[in-house]
């Protein structure tokens, strides 16, 4: 079992850091999650933290396949 803090999700691109960042508070906004200062969610429902995980997930998704189109992101 990983330890309490400790990240089993390493980047693949640790440049994509920051974008990452972005699109996680966007989607946060965009359902009405409040992520705090700290970025510790554990006192979320599974729903809340599963929704927005799923929304990241959808984006990133519409994004590749916007990529690997062609066509532009937004």
């Amino acid at each position: 079992m990983a330890q309490r803090g400790s990240r089993s999700n390493n980047l693949v691109v640790p440049q994509a850091s920051a974008a990452l960042q972005q699109l996680k508070m966007e989607a946060a906004q965009e359902l009405g999650v409040t992520i705090p200062q700290d970025g510790y969610m554990g006192h979320y429902t599974s729903r809340e933290t599963g929704s927005l995980g799923g929304y990241i997930t959808k984006r990133l998704v519409q994004l590749a396949e916007q990529s690997l189109s062609g066509r532009s992101s937004q």
